[in-house]
C-alpha cells in the first residue's frame, strides 16, 4: 500500500468517526426523551401542557446537568426551561419513567419527576412552596413512559 492509500483510509475512518462519534454520546449527554400524555400535565411555573407529544431535553451546559428544556412534539415551540435538581432512585430501568402528583378532581396532574433509561438518577422539578405543600399531600404515581429516548 501507498501512503497515499494510507492517508486516505486514515482521514476517511476519522472523518467517519466524526460524523457518527459525537451523534452516539448527544443523546446520553442531553438526555432528549419524546413523551407522550393523554391528558393535560402541569409542569413547573404557569405551564400546563396540553395533552399531546413533546421534548424533554437536557440544556447545553457543562456546567449545570439541572436545567431542563421542554418543546412541542414537532420542535417548533419551546414550552418552557426548567431548573431541577438531582434525585435518586433504588433501580435503574430500561424505560423512562415519570413520577407524577395526581392531584384532585378536575387538575393536571403535575409533573414531579423524570428519569432517563439507565440511569439512578433523575430529574426533580422545582416548583413554588405553596404547589410543594400541596403535593406533598397528594397521591404518587409512577409511570413507565412508552417513550422514544433516543439512546445510542
Amino acid at each position: 500500500m501507498s501512503i497515499r492509500s494510507l492517508l486516505a483510509m486514515f482521514f476517511g475512518v476519522a472523518l467517519v468517526l466524526l460524523a457518527f462519534g459525537p451523534t452516539a454520546r448527544a443523546d446520553e449527554w442531553n438526555q432528549m426523551t419524546k413523551l407522550t400524555f393523554n391528558q393535560p400535565v402541569q409542569i413547573p411555573g404557569r405551564e400546563v401542557l396540553p395533552a399531546g407529544s413533546y421534548w424533554f431535553i437536557l440544556a447545553n451546559s457543562p456546567s449545570d446537568r439541572d436545567i431542563v428544556q421542554v418543546y412541542s412534539g414537532n420542535w417548533q415551540h419551546e414550552y418552557a426551561t426548567l431548573l431541577t435538581e438531582p434525585t435518586i432512585r433504588q433501580h435503574a430501568t430500561d424505560r423512562t419513567v415519570v413520577e407524577f402528583a395526581e392531584r384532585p378532581h378536575r387538575q393536571p396532574q403535575a409533573m414531579l419527576k423524570w428519569y432517563y433509561p439507565g440511569r439512578l438518577t433523575g430529574h426533580q422539578f422545582l416548583y413554588s412552596g405553596r404547589h410543594e405543600h400541596e403535593f406533598s399531600h397528594d397521591i404518587k404515581e409512577n409511570v413507565m413512559a412508552n417513550s422514544f429516548a433516543t439512546r445510542s
